[in-house]
C-alpha cells in the first residue's frame, strides 16, 4: 500500500504528525490509524472472498486485478491463445512499405528482374542501368475539362 513512500517522505509525515497531535498523542493516533487501515483490509478480503463465492467454481482464478483493463490486456498478450505473435512476426512493414515506395517511383522490385542488364564482349561484363522513366503508353488519359 505505501510502497511509493520513500525515507524523506517517511521523515516528513513523522514532523508533520508531532507538530499537529505532538508527543504525547501520536502514539495513540498512529494505534487508531493502523486499526482503521487493518479493518478497511479485513473489510475488502471478505468483501472479495464473498464475491468468489457467489461468482461460483468457475470463476475461482479470477484475479481483481484483472479488472485494470491495462493488466488484462497486458494478460491477455501474454497468454496468446490467439496466435498474434505469429500474425505479428508475419508483417514486414519496412518491407512492404519500401515495396510500395518503389512501386510509386517506378522502380522494378521483382524478385526475377534485377533492374540492369549485361552484355558479354570479349570476356568482360558490362553492366548498363535501365531507365526508370515510365513509358508514353503508361500515362491515364489526361481531362482538361477537370482541372
Amino acid at each position: 500500500m505505501f510502497n511509493d513512500i520513500g525515507l524523506p517522505e517517511l521523515a516528513a509525515i513523522i514532523v508533520l504528525g508531532l507538530l499537529v497531535f505532538g508527543p504525547d498523542k501520536l502514539p495513540k493516533v498512529v494505534q487508531d490509524v493502523m486499526r482503521t487501515i487493518r479493518k478497511i483490509r479485513e473489510f475488502s478480503e471478505s468483501a472479495k472472498q464473498d464475491i468468489r463465492r457467489e461468482l461460483g467454481p468457475e470463476f475461482k482464478d479470477f484475479e481483481f486485478e484483472d479488472l485494470n483493463p491495462k493488466t488484462f490486456i497486458r494478460k491477455q498478450l501474454e497468454n496468446d491463445d490467439l496466435g498474434l505473435k505469429e500474425i505479428r512476426s508475419g508483417f514486414d512493414l519496412k518491407k512492404e512499405m519500401a515495396e510500395v515506395a518503389d512501386a510509386v517511383h517506378g522502380v522494378d522490385t521483382g524478385p526475377d528482374t534485377s533492374g540492369s542488364s549485361s552484355s558479354a564482349s570479349g570476356g568482360r561484363v558490362e553492366l548498363t542501368k535501365r531507365p526508370a522513366s515510365p513509358a508514353r503508353d503508361d500515362h491515364p488519359p489526361f481531362d482538361a475539362d477537370a482541372t
